[in-house]
């Protein structure tokens, strides 16, 4: 890292939810549910992370 420049880690992924946390009863939203929407706003963040790392 330069003098000057904010720190910007590398995103983490969400820990994915234990088989057991789901209760199987069709719950909206499921904790599946919940875990693919994090997934998809992580691999945004990475994307847009990666693209600021090619930019250097």
């Amino acid at each position: 890292m330069r003098d000057g420049e904010a720190f910007d880690p590398e995103p983490e992924a969400p820990v994915a939810p234990e088989d057991s946390m789901c209760c199987g009863s069709g719950c909206d939203p499921c904790v599946w549910d919940l875990y693919r929407e994090e997934m998809d706003d992580y691999r945004r963040r990475l994307d847009d992370w990666r693209a600021r790392r090619e930019k250097e």
